[in-house]
């Protein structure tokens, strides 16, 4: 199974609440019907609301391309794990993307590289496709950063069979000393270590890296083709802010 050309992700973490989560979604799905690089998968969208939203979210994309998920799972299959939830109901609830290991759970929850690496396991046995957060904590070179990402993928996918390993993956690339920061990382920067990543991965055909930081209009095309997508924050909050990223993404697209 190939990627697609570009994937393009949001997460709404807690910002949202039931009601404008729902408002944002129908205005979505409106709207995709003028885009056939989305009809046609050339262009992938996947939208990951808080929990108790993913039921009425799967409802209304039911008829779209786009692709629903959890913005987390528990690292076990079921059991007494009171306030978790288990990829197999979010797979049985028609979610396909789960996040995994985002570097607010490392820092507020204490997620570690073997926690990651179960959650990992209970995603692709549920065949859910991972968007594995990676990203290196302190500020350095391209090199360094791809090489500190690499080991966090491949921790990632210690418990993973062969199989497994040639299952749908989102890398999703994202300095852990730019969260929050003054300065973005650069242009260059961002697009060095997703063309590293993208080439660490290149026996594994159906993985994407996309970059997870501040993105907004223009990121795209400004990456000239050196990542495979965008895992969008807050500037997507406005459904027209989405919108405009995805005809972007679809123009380059067509243009290729």
């Amino acid at each position: 199974m190939s990627a697609p050309t570009i994937t393009l992700g949001i997460s709404f973490k807690m910002y949202f609440g039931y009601a404008q989560t729902l408002a944002w979604c129908r205005q979505i799905a409106a709207c995709l019907p003028r885009y056939p690089a989305v009809a046609d998968g050339r262009v992938a969208l996947f939208v990951l609301p808080s929990f108790p939203a993913i039921a009425p979210v799967l409802e209304i994309f039911a008829d779209t391309p786009v692709s629903v998920g959890g913005q987390n799972l528990y690292p076990a299959p079921n059991g007494a794990y009171t306030g978790e939830v288990s990829g197999a109901m979010l797979a049985e609830m028609g979610c396909r993307h789960v996040e995994i290991g985002h570097a607010e759970r490392q820092r507020l929850f204490g997620e570690d590289a073997a926690s990651i690496a179960a959650k990992m396991q209970v995603a692709l046995d549920h065949t859910l496709t991972p968007v594995l957060c990676v990203g290196e904590a302190e500020r350095g070179t391209p090199r360094a950063a791809v090489e500190a990402c690499r080991e966090q993928i491949m921790q990632a996918l210690d418990q993973a069979t062969p199989a497994q390993r040639r299952q749908p993956l989102v890398i999703a690339y994202e300095p852990h000393w730019a969260i929050g920061a003054a300065e973005p990382a650069s242009l260059s920067h961002i697009a060095a270590v997703c063309q590293g990543l993208r080439e660490q991965l290149d026996t594994h055909p159906a993985a994407s890296v996309i970059y997870g930081g501040s993105a907004g209009p223009d990121l795209l095309t400004r990456l000239a083709g050196r990542v495979d997508g965008l895992f969008l924050g807050r500037f997507a909050h406005d459904p027209a802010a989405f919108e405009a990223v995805v005809g972007e993404a679809c123009s380059l697209v067509a243009a290729r």
